[in-house]
This record gives structure tokens, sequence and C-alpha cells, in this order.
């Protein structure tokens, strides 16, 4: 099978032009980073397709911010609890079905959820939002968290770099998700956004069942191996923490940013545009930041200046009480360039670093772990931008938009601090993430002229002085 991670580094070893070779996608990689990218965009269409116009209908209804940010937060507490699970049993249906059967449930909940402007009592309302938008999280936890896992093993060469050119998927469907369901609002109402998405999303489980290839199914049935295992690695924890807050500062502004911006009487399309700026913006430069942290910098120096990026952006947005900064149109979308460019920095990095933390602490390279992590940074991403929306609504309703502020700039100064900490107690080399990924893959049989048995052996003798290296093969 051409799409096999371990018999393709096997054959990349062997000789020069085969080398150069095997770099090249094969015809399965292709359909499977086709399938996997439609399914990273309709999963952020689902979360991003209300932020422009719920908070007004639940308004109507007489809900407070507090309630519809609760309602935001709800999909992503489900994602956090199901996670895991996800990530752990998938085995027991298949990577592919759980893909399909997932995106499917989005579907149909998302469907429903446009029917929702039918129920005039309050008490319904918001109960009924609840419960389609919990429905809605498990379906597109289980197709993404199927994704992550696809990514990792059919990709081992550039985990990075694949998963930020996925990314640039979701973050096209973040713009496409507020921007067309503006421009349709507009057109037909409330509820015909959702079913546009719903019948999308019947589309694209057609499209993927169809060209997504076969993946290989492992039984991790006899494992013993499970989350807090993982979270026994510090490098993974701190990673953990870094998406949790990055997805705290996106539910931040999916909550609260419309009502925030709504004095300067933007029109509903000019209204979902805003709220394509930080996602368009991440979804340029995500490819840069992941080709970067395969090749050249090591991924929590990348996650530092995110942090730092991220604490900008708000402090421009709101903007920060006692800043010389006035909130006006053009400063909020000089925000929120901003605040994408830190969402690359903190985002790409974290999923690589995760894996091969894992992998260089002794977890297998395989599967098992792909599904762990995965769930893992899924979890880890629900559970802020589940906090990040309940929190604001909150904080809206209580001191406003620019006090509230103080809640996202605080956690990541808190991150900024703890990971140049991390990096300076480090006592390993910042070898690349993808070196540390291919040792346990690597099949050395020859030495070349000048004694190195391989361009590995070569790289890290030259990167961290390492005299004679041993590695061990996979059988």
């Amino acid at each position: 099978m051409d799409g096999d991670p371990v018999r393709n580094h096997t054959r990349s070893k062997r000789k020069p032009h085969e080398s150069k070779k095997s770099k090249r996608l094969s015809k399965s990689q292709w359909m499977t980073l086709i399938a996997i990218g439609s399914v990273h965009f309709s999963g952020a269409i689902c979360i991003s397709l209300q932020a422009p116009f719920y908070p007004q209908e639940a308004e109507s209804k007489g809900a407070t911010a507090t309630e519809y940010g609760l309602v935001f937060g709800s999909f992503e507490f489900v994602a956090f609890l199901c996670s895991p699970v996800i990530g752990k049993y998938m085995h027991w249906l298949g990577v592919k079905p759980t893909l399909n059967l997932g995106m499917v449930l989005a579907g149909i909940s998302a469907i429903l959820f446009g029917l929702l402007d039918l129920i005039m009592s309050h008490g319904w309302f918001i109960s009924l939002s609840f419960l389609l938008r919990m429905t809605e999280s498990l379906g597109s936890t289980s197709a993404l968290v199927s994704a992550f896992a696809i990514t990792a093993a059919v990709f081992p060469d550039s985990v990075a770099t694949t998963f930020a050119t996925l990314e640039v998927f979701y973050g096209l469907g973040y713009i496409v998700g507020p921007t067309l369901g503006g421009l349709i609002f507009s057109v037909g109402g409330y509820k015909l956004p959702f079913l546009v998405m719903g019948s999308t999303m019947f589309i694209a489980v057609l499209f993927v069942y169809i060209i997504l290839p076969p993946i290989k199914n492992i039984d991790t049935s006899s494992s013993n191996v499970g989350i807090r295992d993982i979270l026994k690695v510090p490098a993974v924890v701190i990673d953990s923490l870094s998406v949790v807050g990055t997805s705290i500062s996106m539910g931040f502004l999916a909550a609260t940013l419309e009502p925030h911006i709504r004095e300067f009487e933007l029109t509903p399309v000019s209204n979902g545009l805003m709220f394509i700026i930080s996602g368009g913006t991440y979804a340029v430069t995500a490819p840069f930041i992941g080709r970067i942290c395969d090749k050249w910098v090591y991924p929590k120096r990348v996650l530092s200046v995110g942090n730092i990026l991220i604490i900008l952006s708000y402090c421009i947005i709101g903007p920060l009480p006692y800043l010389p900064i006035p909130k006006t149109l053009e400063m909020c979308i000089f925000g929120l360039i901003i605040h994408g460019f830190g969402l690359a920095c903190l985002m790409v990095p974290t999923f690589i670093d995760s894996i091969s933390s894992a992998i260089a602490a002794g977890f297998p390279d395989d599967l098992t772990s792909y599904g762990l992590v995965s769930g893992l940074w899924s979890s880890s991403f629900a559970l802020g931008a589940f906090v990040g929306p309940s929190v604001s609504g909150l904080l809206y309703d209580l001191v406003g938009f620019q006090y509230g502020t103080f809640f996202v700039i605080i956690i990541h100064s808190f991150l900024f601090v703890g990971i140049t900490m991390f990096i300076i107690a480090e006592k390993k080399p910042n070898v690349p993430e993808q070196r540390i990924r291919l040792l346990s893959h690597i099949d050395l049989i020859t030495s070349d002229e000048e004694g190195f048995k391989s361009e590995e052996d070569r790289f890290n003798k030259k990167m961290v002085g390492y005299g004679t290296i041993t590695y061990e093969t996979k059988e």
C-alpha cells in the first residue's frame, strides 16, 4: 500500500533517487488529504455558522448573553467530555465509519437547529438549543478526532505541515460559516442558513465516503495506555494547556464580538465578514507556521510568540482599559488580524509537539497513540472553547467587553511565562520534532563515506553534537 507510513520510511532510506521520489504524496495520500480537508471545512462551519445572528434571535426570545453564551459553550463541553473516549475506542467501530457517522449526526442536528425560531417559549427555545448543540457537537467531534488520527497515521513525515494545511480548510470553514450564514440569513431568515448547512453536510458525507481510501484499523483492545498515561509527559501537558488557552480566546470572541461591534451598525453581511478576519488570517498563515515547525524552529518557541500576539490583539480589540487606544472599526479589524497570526502560532505547533513528545516518551508510533493524542488535543480545544463563550457571556453582562478582556490576557500571560520557563528548564536539545518522530521508523543498514548511517545521524551530529547514535528498528 502506497500510503503505508512504515514502508514509505524504509523505502526512503534505500537509494538517493528513491528518497527524493518518496517525498511526493501518493495518490492515496492526495485523496486522503482532500477528504480530511472537507471534514475540517464542514466542522468549522458547524461551530461558526450561527455566531453573527444567533445572539439576536436568542435575545428576541428573552435570552441573556449569559444564556446564549452557554449555548455556544455547550458544543465544546460535550466535545471536551467525548473526545478522549472517542480517541481511545474508535477502533471498535473503525476510524472511517466513526468519521462518516459523526458527519451524518452533525448534519441532522444543524437542520433541526434551524427550526428553533418556530418556538416562542423562552424556556423551550434555550433547552432545545442546548440539546441540539450537544448532538451536533457529538457528531462533529467524532468526525474531527477520526480526521486527526488519520492525518498522523498517513502523513508521518510532515505532520505539522499537513496538519497546518488541513487547518487552512478549517480556517476557510470559519470564513464561509459566518459570511455565508450572514448572507443567507439576510435573504431567507433564520432557518435557511441551517438548512443549507445540514444539506451540505450530507453531500460532504457522501464525498468523504467515496474518495477516502480504506484506513487499516488496528486492535488496541489489549492496550492499557490511556489519556492519564500521556498526561504524565510534561511537554504534552504544556501543549494541552496552550490549546485550552487558544480556544478560550476564540470562544470569547465568538460569543461577544457581535454585541461589542453592534454600535458600528454594520449590515448582516458586513457583520459576518468581521467574524472571518481572524480565521482568514489563520488560514493563510498556518501552512507557513507548520513548515517552520517541521523544518527549522522548536515548536514551543513558536508557542511563546503566539501568546504575545493574542495578548496584543485583545489589547487592541477591547481596547484594553487605561490604554490610549480608540475603539474604532479599523482598530478592531487590525486587532483581529493580529489574533489570526496568534492562532496560527499556537494551534499548529501543539499537535505535532504532542505527538512527538509522546513518541519520545516511549508511546508506540502507531494509530493507538495518534488516536489518544487526537482525542486529548480535541478535548483540550473543546474545554477552552466551552470556557471562552460561557465566561465571556457572563463577563459581558457584569463588566462589559473591555474589562472582560482581562480574563483572556491574564490566561495568555501565564501561558507565556510557563512555556518560557519550560524551555529554559528543558535539559534535552531542541531537535526538530519531525526528526524525533522519524527515529522510530529508521532501518539503518549501511554507512556513507563519512561514517554516517543516515541523514538523521548526520543531522543530529551537526545539531546537538551526538557521537554514535543507536536506533531501535521496528520489525
